[in-house]
């Protein structure tokens, strides 16, 4: 529970970078938020099953499914589940026009994302 006496928001970040996925969830947690860290496509899509996130923040480019992937799959199951995903490579805007022509639309930030810059588009 927050301060406020409501749950937390629940996040799972993912991104193949470990490094990233678990600095990004330790910022969050430190600003109210429960968050976890996932480091594939497929494992954001087991822990979203229990975990029941009400955001998911995704890299895009990863080895084994990729974020658009994921995210499509993970709003079959949480269609309330908000999904921001980040990328810094150009490959990125090709998958996200492929998924808005099967009618997925995702809202994307540049990589490096600041962590103030993150936070900032959460609460917004």
């Amino acid at each position: 529970m927050s301060s406020t006496g409501r749950p937390k928001p629940k996040v799972l970040v993912v991104d193949d970078e470990r490094v990233i996925a678990d600095t990004l969830a330790i910022i969050l947690g430190q600003n109210g938020y429960e968050a976890a860290a996932a480091y594939t496509g497929k494992e954001a899509v087991e822990k979203a099953r229990t975990v029941l996130p009400d955001l998911i923040i995704s890299d895009v480019i990863m080895p084994d499914m990729n974020g658009i992937e994921a995210a499509i799959q993970i709003r079959k199951l949480l269609p309330k589940c908000k999904i921001l995903l980040f990328s810094g490579q150009a490959a990125t805007a090709d998958l996200l026009e492929n998924a808005r022509q099967q009618g997925h639309e995702f809202e994307i930030l540049a990589k490096p994302v600041h962590p103030a810059d993150l936070l900032a588009k959460l609460k917004s």
